[in-house]
């Protein structure tokens, strides 16, 4: 059986650009194949150098000549193309053996590259793969950091050994344009750019993501020392009309409320995503916050949890002088949380639009967890009496405990409040059986995420902190000897 044929692009020149299939194919090769000029030095080589391994043969495909004249009868392509068929039959006696033949492209291999050359030659006699690599066009514009295209505008690639006026033509025509293979051509290059109007719009970037990296407005270069691994931008057109952003005195900007779920990224929501990307700043009770990946162009405001008034305040202050903020919750921003305080402190600043944006709540997910307790009607209460007095809170529970309802309940304890669950336990026990069943969640879709399932009679209020969220269960809520909560959706 014969080898197979590997075309692998190696990226702009940084190692690191390497493509994971490309490293990993060439570190499994028997053969390592390269073009370099008569000096011997492989820029492909010291790319690839660092997924190389010992013992694998090495085969430098030197080119005969550059760019001097030859004696060859066929000329200058002719002695090229005798060179191609040499090596394509060195190649050729490896794949024969069985050996697998990986050859090194700069770039892409089928873009510009001397691969393509092989490719002709052998991928319809062997088994070939392509595995595409960063072109030196994308990397110039992530150098520069602009863009090329965008919309409907057309980019347009070109050698720089074209006639000058053949590129005139072409880069008058265009709305974005990257000149390749510099070096000699670069005076005729500069000459057409100016011909065409667009010289002040050229950007000239030489060995790209390389550790000689040069990049300059390209009338400001000089033309002698431009090596061949350089090439001519013309970025976007758009680029030169960017909004910039905007002035704190043309208008408010906007206050989201986002519920970011009750955990990390995975139990967001894609608008709750979008809403925090679009953020200049994020608000929030500090752990919420750091729940959210750093982003240097954001400002952030930690606060404190006691502060829910102040905080909404600020997200408006900031909003009404030109800020887009998020305001961030667990869970969904709704419940518990911080929409009702943004809103109500919303009537101070008319001008300011504010929109909530809902999360995953503790509750839903808690039950998730056990199976489906709330599968049935069901209400959400919370043991929290800093906000209403207790009295207020116990008779809720009892009145959902009279009607039947499974509870959510929220807040059940903290540092400073810790009798009340068994307050609560007792109260529901006047009216439900004490074999109902009890979920506790703890943490849920956090590092240290814990759900047990008990009973009302059995519940240990010590189980329980300021982490746990509980799920008392109706009359007709049942646990299997699995460990699986569920209310049924039929009433009897």
């Amino acid at each position: 059986m014969s080898g197979r044929l590997y075309g692998v692009g190696l990226g702009p020149g940084d190692p690191e650009l390497v493509t994971v299939r490309t490293a990993r194919l060439i570190g499994e090769a028997d053969v390592i194949a390269y073009h370099a000029a008569r000096h011997g030095r492989s820029i492909a080589r010291s790319i690839a150098l660092p997924y190389m391994r010992a013992g694998q043969i090495e085969e430098l495909l030197l080119y005969p000549l550059t760019t001097e004249t030859t004696d060859h009868p066929g000329g200058y392509q002719g002695a090229l193309d005798d060179f191609y068929a040499d090596c394509a039959e060195r190649l050729a006696a490896h794949l024969d053996a069985g050996r697998t033949v990986v050859v090194l492209a700069e770039g892409d291999p089928l873009f510009y590259g001397s691969y393509m050359h092989m490719h002709k030659r052998l991928a319809h006699r062997y088994p070939t793969e392509v595995v595409p690599g960063v072109t030196s066009v994308s990397a110039a514009a992530a150098v520069l950091g602009r863009p090329l295209v965008e919309r409907g505008e057309v980019l347009t690639v070109l050698p720089g050994t074209l006639p000058a006026q053949v590129l005139a033509e072409r880069l008058r025509d265009t709305d974005s344009a990257a000149v390749l293979k510099l070096g000699r051509t670069f005076g005729k290059v500069r000459d057409a750019l100016s011909e065409a109007g667009r010289l002040d719009d050229a950007w000239y970037v030489e060995r790209a993501t390389m550790g000689a990296e040069r990049v300059a407005p390209l009338k400001d270069v000089d033309p002698d020392g431009v090596p061949y691994f350089s090439l001519a931008l013309l970025a976007s057109p758009a680029e030169r009309t960017f909004v910039p952003e905007r002035p704190a005195d043309e208008g408010p900007g906007e206050v989201a409320v986002v519920g970011l779920g009750p955990a990390g990224r995975p139990w967001l929501t894609p608008e709750a995503q979008e809403a925090l990307a679009a953020a200049t700043d994020l608000v929030g009770y500090g752990p919420y916050v750091d729940r959210v990946a750093p982003n240097p162009r954001q400002r952030r405001h930690r606060t404190d949890n006691r502060v829910e008034a102040e905080r909404a305040r600020h997200a408006l202050e900031l909003a009404r002088d030109g800020a887009r903020v998020a305001v961030v919750s667990s869970g969904d921003p709704g419940v518990f949380a911080m929409a009702s305080a943004v809103l109500e402190a919303a009537a101070d600043f008319p001008d300011v639009p504010v929109r909530v944006v809902p999360g995953l709540t503790a509750a839903q997910a808690v039950a998730a967890r056990a199976g489906a307790p709330l599968g049935h009607d069901y209400c959400v209460l919370s043991l929290s009496d800093l906000l209403k007095p207790w009295e207020v809170v116990a008779d809720r529970l009892s009145a959902a405990a009279r009607a039947d309802l499974v509870l959510a309940i929220y807040n059940p304890a903290s540092r400073s409040r810790t009798w009340q669950v068994a307050a609560a336990r007792d109260l529901l026990l006047e009216h439900r059986a004490p074999d109902t069943p009890v979920v506790i969640g703890r943490d849920v879709g956090g590092p240290r995420e814990s759900v047990t399932v008990t009973t009302l009679g059995e519940l240990d209020p010590g189980q329980v902190d300021m982490r746990c969220l509980l799920i008392i269960g109706s009359s007709t809520t049942r646990a299997t000897e699995g460990g699986v909560v569920y209310t049924p959706r039929r009433y009897p």
